[in-house]
């Protein structure tokens, strides 16, 4: 993990800080495939362990993954493994493609349509859009696809890039790739736009498109979420309206969205007042009904209210789910008090129910927050026990940010080189966390460590934003280290991000 941390520096080791003395420890010690399977042998890749031929992959340094290949030669490899593993390595898009591409030649094994769709949208998440088109024109050969789901994920990551125009050329494309257009295609491409707060791109284009696919309730729900994202319930209801007026009935999905974009927007009176027209108008009320509103009141401060629905839902014959005691688990949290929500913790254990990844990183956030942080890392600890439910990227982010916030930033990268083994590798946000942390104390090493993290950030295929490079740039200039900044000038200039104030 610590790898990139450190290369030429300018500080000599007299100067050297305890973070950075602490990382440098980290750094000399021994590579270790896994904490929690200290004794994996190569015969235990029979077992076909996701885990372990991710971690291998990880410490090959070889460009085509061969010495790792033959160390699995004992390996059946089929979709789910190679899937499972692509999983693992999703948050090292460079390894993960290299892995694709290796296995791609391998005599026994052949990729399915489902680990290309894996494959391209890891191309389109580093932005390597000649290797996703490339991707596609071979699944295509092979008689693999291209499906609608596929070309779903091409458009989400278009659009993620800032490039929604070209998302819709793409799908209005689809048929060239051999994958004719119809109303499915059409409300996947429509929920994309959506979920991306461009439900004005969406709407738009479910006018233009209306006849020729001829929505139908799925269509209108897509639409009336998309505004309730951006709080316009007045045109999700606009949206409603047109929708019975065109003669179809609306689901009780229709409804919980409506309900939802209320809460969402503040409108707890509409919301309230929504709820009961439900009941009264006979809805069959859904667990995902009941749900919304706990969490709905419980966000806006109205615990105790939001606690009176989730008892009354039982009464109501509605057993609540997993998501339920979430729901109510985290706004205790946020709203009420941490021991309050590990009550219901408790309780929803006794009852049966198994947490959730949600519901430990629920409650830990909600110790960290209440500063109990040797707590947290308990529940964490016991997350790593489970083998149903192990730490995921969002519970490492929530315990490192509050651990840099408290000013243990030794501590925050002693979990944060926690992740690098391949159970769970860093994501963007991780990195943002830590970066943005080395700046608290205005200390040349930091800085420096800054720099590495982003040079790290990189080497997996993350793309930092113009304000990460600057603000580590200008850090780096500010304490004398302009040989490095150097370094990170020549990588921005090779993502095309090279700003105009730098003159070095």
């Amino acid at each position: 993990m610590f790898h990139h941390l450190f290369g030429s520096t300018t500080s000599s080791p007299a100067k050297t800080n305890r973070l950075h003395l602490r990382l440098l420890l980290l750094l000399l010690q021994p590579k270790r495939l896994s904490h929690s399977q200290p004794n994996k042998t190569s015969s235990s890749l029979q077992s076909e362990d996701p885990l372990f031929i991710a971690q291998l992959i990880l410490n090959d340094n070889t460009k085509a993954l061969a010495l790792t290949l033959e160390k699995c030669s004992g390996v059946h490899w089929s979709t789910h493994l190679v899937d499972a593993v692509l999983k693992r390595l999703w948050n090292h898009g460079p390894k993960a493609l290299r892995f694709f591409e290796s296995l791609d030649r391998h005599p026994t094994y052949q990729h399915s349509t489902s680990t290309f769709d894996y494959a391209i949208d890891i191309a389109g998440r580093l932005r390597d859009y000649k290797t996703l088109w490339t991707l596609l024109s071979r699944m295509r050969r092979r008689r693999l696809g291209p499906t609608p789901k596929t070309f779903a994920i091409i458009t989400e990551r278009y659009v993620a890039a800032g490039k929604a125009d070209r998302s819709v050329k793409i799908f209005l494309s689809m048929h060239e790739h051999g994958c004719p257009q119809d109303l499915s295609s059409f409300n996947m491409f429509l929920d994309v736009l959506c979920k991306s707060k461009r439900v004005e791109m969406a709407h738009s284009l479910f006018k233009v498109f209306n006849r020729r696919f001829r929505a139908d309730t799925i269509t209108y729900n897509i639409i009336a979420n998309g505004w309730c994202l951006i709080k316009r319930t007045p045109k999700a209801l606009e949206t409603l309206k047109e929708m019975v007026e065109r003669g179809l009935t609306p689901s009780l999905a229709t409804y919980n969205i409506l309900l939802k974009g209320f809460f969402r927007a503040g409108q707890l009176k509409e919301a309230w007042q929504f709820f009961t027209q439900m009941k009264k108008r006979g809805c069959e009320l859904d667990v995902i009904t009941y749900t919304t509103v706990v969490h709905g009141f419980g966000v806006a401060g109205e615990v105790e209210k939001a606690r009176r629905v989730f008892r009354g839902m039982i009464g109501e014959g509605c057993l609540p789910s997993v998501a339920t005691y979430n729901a109510l688990v985290q706004v205790l949290c946020k709203k009420d008090n941490v021991e309050n929500a590990l009550a219901v913790f408790d309780e929803m254990a006794k009852k049966g129910y198994v947490p959730n990844a949600t519901t430990y990183t629920v409650i830990i956030r909600g110790l960290c927050h209440a500063g109990e942080m040797d707590r947290a890392m308990e529940f964490m600890e016991r997350m790593k026990d489970d083998d149903q439910c192990e730490p995921n990227v969002q519970t490492y982010n929530v315990v490192i940010r509050y651990l840099c916030d408290a000013g243990e930033l030794e501590k925050g990268l002693d979990v944060f080189g926690k992740m690098g083994g391949g159970a769970c590798l860093p994501n963007l946000d991780t990195y943002n966390i830590l970066i943005g942390a080395m700046f608290v104390r205005k200390r040349s090493d930091d800085l420096l460590v800054a720099g590495r993290l982003l040079m790290e950030m990189v080497d997996k295929g993350f793309i930092p934003r113009k304000f990460t490079f600057n603000r580590v740039l200008n850090g780096l200039l500010l304490t004398g280290n302009q040989g490095f900044a150097k370094e990170i000038l020549r990588v921005q200039s090779r993502l095309r991000r090279l700003p105009r104030e730098f003159k070095l």
